[in-house]
This record gives structure tokens, C-alpha cells and sequence, in this order.
């Protein structure tokens, strides 16, 4: 257990950052599940539209340090890689 006020308010501050941290990639996790739906139904345009919607989420999760940005980058490359994959049959 912490004894100075310092390390009492990191424990406290700490806590409600693993809070928000975990909301954030939970939100990401959301956002690829729908993603990977639209593409297993084979819509192009929604699967586009949810790519969107995924980059951004993972842009914003990079950008507070929730996530490491190679960490997003490599995410969009190969969920992008697989929206290709997906146009290129339908074409």
C-alpha cells in the first residue's frame, strides 16, 4: 500500500486512466467486429463506410497513447488489405 499523497493520487489517477484506456480499445475491438461483418456479408459500400469509421477510431486510440501508432497503422494495413481483397472480387 502507497504511503506518501504522491503515490496515493498515481494509484488514483492511474485507475481511471486504465478505465478510459480499456473503454477505448474495447470501442476499437466494436468497431473491427463491424467492419468484419459488413465485409463477410460482401457489401462493398458498407464495409467502406465502416473502414471509416474504423480508421478513425484507431487514429484517435493512436493519438492518446492508448495504442501505439504502429500498433493502429498495422491494423488499418492489413484491414485495408482485406476491403481490397473484397473490391477486387466484387469488380
Amino acid at each position: 500500500m502507497a504511503h506518501s499523497l504522491s503515490a496515493k493520487k498515481r494509484i488514483r489517477q492511474n485507475t481511471k486512466k486504465k478505465i478510459i484506456n480499456r473503454a477505448h480499445k474495447s470501442q476499437v475491438k466494436t468497431q473491427i467486429k463491424h467492419f468484419e461483418a459488413a465485409l463477410s456479408s460482401g457489401d462493398v459500400d458498407a464495409a467502406g463506410k465502416q473502414y471509416q469509421l474504423l480508421v478513425k477510431k484507431l487514429d484517435k486510440t493512436a493519438a492518446t497513447s492508448t495504442m501505439h501508432k504502429k500498433t493502429a497503422a498495422r491494423k488499418k494495413s492489413r484491414l485495408a488489405k482485406k476491403l481490397n481483397q473484397l473490391k477486387a472480387k466484387k469488380a
